[in-house]
């Protein structure tokens, strides 16, 4: 546990970081989720309205310093190849 004041404020930063990071992390992994079961459906539509959600989150998560942007184009273009292939 934290013995100083300012240990015990960062502390308190920290944990809030923690949590808003968190949830960002998961609403990005939850778009791609939903993309990639939607291309296993073979909805098209669905697909393409949650690659859009997806590709914005992953980008939103970049800006945030949540991951890599080469991780993120990555993912992106996994995400595209997939939907491309229902076209």
């Amino acid at each position: 546990m934290p013995n100083t004041p300012s240990a015990k404020a960062s502390l308190k930063k920290s944990l809030k970081r923690r949590e808003r990071n968190r949830g960002r992390r998961s609403a990005m992994r939850t778009w791609i989720k939903r993309t990639l079961d939607s291309v296993e459906e073979g909805n098209l539509e669905t697909a393409e309205t949650n690659f859009a959600m997806a590709t914005k989150m992953i980008d939103k998560n970049v800006k945030w310093s949540q991951m890599h942007s080469n991780n993120a184009a990555r993912k992106k273009s996994h995400l595209a190849q997939a939907v491309n292939a229902l076209r």
